[in-house]
């Protein structure tokens, strides 16, 4: 088995999450490069080396730009929060270097546009952490739809609803748009902009409306580094600043195989937590996955007599059955939110071996195209008009 140096830049949440996963990858599967924990960024009032020793990286550094161009790394995977996505990317792909970055993959689409033709223009590979294709149950769902199960798609709904923004919430870099590019659009919408188009194999062609709307004006000034705040450690410090990004975002959409669809994304849905999820009807059947339940995947089979058609819930744990779950427990011993970063960590490893993927992984052309929908509903909601993907470029 090779061996791959990898570079995390960024710590906070994400940083958890993909150090988990970076370290426990080789553990349960066996993929065809191990990756090496080499070197962790950070800011020095965010103390790398205390990050670094924590969650088992090698070295911990101060300066990102040197790190990506050290020709002992092999992948540069970016945690930042999004205004920060660009300028490390564009310097690891003029070295020549793959690199996994979390989504959106920029805090504009300009920066978007930019970090997509400079990876094509030196042919290397990108990776985007929409981690929620690799949750078996979304895989299934995928491969269900792609084998014809469920006919003719006509339906989909699709909402990510949290609740944890309330006001006391301090100004976090996720309220403003100059940090962050948007709130909860950005935020959740662009999971399930992903996820659907992952699920349905189909693209998005047009918004026919958009709403959207900012409820919490001004925050306590928060303190701390950029990507403080309550969810990521910061402290509030008093005084006011204004929310400069929207609370929740609804909007409907045409996909290219004719289905019309409606997405939902919202920050303060008092109630539900992490309620990520679709439903997707067809001339055959349809599906309906929730992430609360995320082990579950619920099916209707339009096939069957009347008589016994119903909602089957599918335990997505069969290891010989389902993607993924070989290499974790056996049946019904359940997995969790962590297990997708580390599932997409074996798919980034194979692809970078050579390999194909257990299902499609985005790179920066397929997340870039999230994005433009991204785009194309904020324009919709700002001028009250329909708007076509063709024109959002």
């Amino acid at each position: 088995m090779g061996t791959v140096n990898v570079a995390l830049i960024g710590q906070g949440f994400m940083g958890r999450s993909h150090s988990n996963a970076w370290g426990q990858v080789a553990k349960f599967f066996k993929p065809p490069l191990k990756p090496v924990m080499h070197t962790v960024f950070g800011q020095p009032e965010e103390n790398p080396q205390t990050f670094a020793d924590n969650w088992g990286w090698k070295n911990a550094s101060t300066d990102w730009q040197a790190l990506v161009a050290a020709p002992e790394i092999g992948l540069v995977d970016i945690v930042t929060p999004n205004y920060m996505h660009a300028p490390p990317a564009r310097a690891a792909i003029e070295a020549g270097k793959p690199v996994a970055c979390e989504k959106p993959i920029a805090g504009t689409l300009d920066d978007a546009r930019a970090m997509v033709e400079a990876a094509k223009a030196k042919g290397v590979k990108t990776f985007v952490w929409f981690n929620y294709r690799r949750v078996p149950a979304v895989a299934l769902a995928h491969q269900m739809v792609t084998s014809g199960e469920l006919g003719e798609i006509r339906h989909v709904r699709a909402v990510y609803l949290q609740d944890w923004a309330d006001e006391s919430v301090p100004l976090a870099w996720r309220f403003e748009k100059k940090w962050a590019g948007s709130g909860a659009h950005g935020d959740l919408n662009a999971h399930i902009i992903d996820m659907t188009r992952f699920v349905t194999g189909q693209e998005i062609t047009r918004i026919a409306g958009a709403i959207a709307e900012t409820f919490i004006k001004e925050r306590t000034l928060a303190g701390g580094t950029a990507g403080g705040g309550l969810a990521d450690g910061g402290k509030a410090v008093g005084g006011k600043g204004p929310v400069t990004v929207d609370d929740t975002v609804l909007f409907l959409a045409r996909f290219s195989g004719g289905a019309v669809a409606s997405f939902e994304a919202a920050r303060q849905a008092t109630g539900n937590q992490n309620r990520n999820g679709f439903e997707i009807n067809g001339t055959k059947g349809s599906l309906k996955f929730n992430f609360e339940q995320m082990n579950e995947l619920e099916y209707y089979d339009a096939r069957l007599p009347r008589a016994v058609q119903g909602w089957t819930k599918i335990m997505c744990t069969h290891g010989a059955d389902h993607p993924y779950v070989a290499n974790w427990w056996p049946d019904a011993h359940i997995i969790g939110y962590e297990h997708g970063f580390t599932n997409q960590a074996y798919d980034i490893l194979r692809v970078l071996a050579g390999q194909e993927p257990t299902v499609p992984i985005p790179d920066f052309e397929d997340a870039y195209n999230t994005q433009r929908v991204l785009e194309a509903a904020l324009i919709s909601a700002e001028q009250c008009r329909p708007v076509d993907l063709a024109d959002v470029k």
